[in-house]
């Protein structure tokens, strides 16, 4: 049977007035394959109650070797789907077109010999024509997961290779609004031409992840591995919900490893002091987030439960952290700060400072992307990152470190830059 464990790091000690509690809330699943009592194993289980759907691009840019890689990627994701695993393949350009399985209607069909024989036969015909509209490749995948609401599970591998060009803004996020709750969406870019913010968007919205293939060749290893991951997933889905006590403001929710999530405007009331946040399928992992709340101000000597936090798989309570608060008058220790917390304050403040910094360079303010990539430079060897110092020195020459002084280079190679964008989400487990 599956097994959650929690805890909480913080410093529970607030001055006398202090009103602000934070704590990180790590949780760790395991043998997740067995399912929770009372829910049912999927994945490696079997995979009976999965649904997988593989999208490719197949627009004209692909061109002919960017199609005979895609076929292969397609391939590799077939060959790692569990037998007994709903599935279907979809080629994605200015329309979203079911490939496989062949039918006039929107369908899935489980995986088993005979279909995966037939679902390689026929990613064969994908041809590189037409533009790039995302929000129909979105739409169709949310049609064809319709036809399988008994999958409790249900995730899409998405790859372009370019930018939204045959659809508005607005299409698009209607679609995405649409998907978001229907199903999981990992996402992939491979080259130069594809804009990260908007892959990004896709996935952050559909509980996914976003990343680099920098060339066609590397695509089939990315999407083997990728479905593998899928497969492990043996919880469908989980809630993280978060109780704060009468009067208490939750100032905001994030998951801070291993990628960086805002989930506060995702909240769904549960009851008055509780608040739902979605955090999708769960694998053997662990994973970290930020809980922030802010109290009535009380004073020296008081104690309060500033927050339960808690992860629910159907409706079962699998795992809880509490955070407390105790006001004190000893300075040594109110003005504490958790390494954890500060860790992955750092870590939002960096990440952010990397999108806002390549977003200014990308608009032509060379002051403020000087600005804020020399702040993510400080940021990055304060918390003696050196893997994002060196992704950081592609894109910039620094000057002082400590200080943040970084002079823009000349002729930055933009795959350098998508993947310092890429990276800048990811984060690495802040240890004891």
């Amino acid at each position: 049977m599956a097994e959650f464990t929690a805890e909480a790091f913080q410093n529970e000690f607030l001055p006398d007035g202090g009103t602000d509690v934070h704590a990180i809330v790590r949780f760790t699943a395991r043998d997740t394959a067995s399912g929770v009592a009372g829910a049912t194993a999927i994945g490696s289980a079997g995979g009976a109650d999965a649904a997988e759907i593989i999208i490719v691009d197949t627009s004209g840019s692909m061109g002919v070797n960017g199609i005979r890689q895609g076929v292969y990627a397609a391939g590799a994701a077939i060959q790692e789907i569990l037998d007994g695993t709903w599935f279907a393949v979809i080629a994605g350009n200015h329309v979203g077109s079911l490939v496989y399985p062949r039918s006039p209607v929107a369908a899935m069909v489980r995986m088993d010999a005979r279909t995966r024989a037939e679902a390689l036969a026929a990613i064969q015909l994908f041809r590189a024509d037409g533009g790039t509209a995302m929000g129909t490749w979105l739409s169709a995948a949310r049609a064809v997961f319709s036809t399988v609401p008994q999958a409790g599970r249900r995730h899409a591998i998405l790859l372009t290779d370019g930018a939204n060009e045959h659809e508005t803004p607005e299409q698009l996020s209607a679609a995405i609004a649409a998907a978001t709750g229907v199903f999981q969406c990992d996402c992939r870019g491979v080259g130069d031409r594809w804009q990260v913010g908007e892959v990004r968007r896709i996935a952050s919205a559909l509980l996914g992840t976003v990343d680099l293939i920098p060339a066609p060749e590397h695509m089939a290893a990315e999407f083997a591995a990728m479905m593998r991951a899928s497969m492990a997933r043996g919880i469908a889905n989980a809630d993280l919900r978060v109780w704060a006590p009468q009067g208490a403001q939750v100032l905001f929710v994030r998951q801070v490893a291993p990628t960086l999530e805002e989930l506060t405007a995702r909240r769904a009331e549960v009851n008055a002091l509780t608040g739902g946040y979605p955090t999708g399928a769960w694998s053997d992992e662990s994973r970290d987030y930020h809980v922030a709340v802010r109290l009535p101000a009380r004073s020296v000597g008081q104690e309060q439960l500033a927050s339960r936090v808690q992860l629910v798989v159907g409706d079962q309570t699998v795992a809880q952290a509490l955070v407390k608060a105790t006001w004190s008058n000893d300075d040594a220790l109110t003005t504490r700060i958790a390494p954890e917390v500060a860790a992955y304050t750092g870590r939002a403040e960096l990440a952010a400072a990397i999108q806002d910094g390549l977003a200014a360079k990308a608009a032509g303010n060379d002051a403020e992307a000087t600005s804020k990539l020399g702040r993510a430079v400080q940021l990055a060897t304060q918390a003696g990152d050196d893997e994002m110092t060196s992704r950081l020195k592609k894109v910039v020459d620094i000057e002082d470190p400590e200080a943040g002084t970084v002079r823009l280079k000349k002729g930055v190679e933009k795959l350098d830059e998508m993947a310092l964008d890429t990276a800048s989400t990811k984060t690495s487990r802040v240890r004891r």
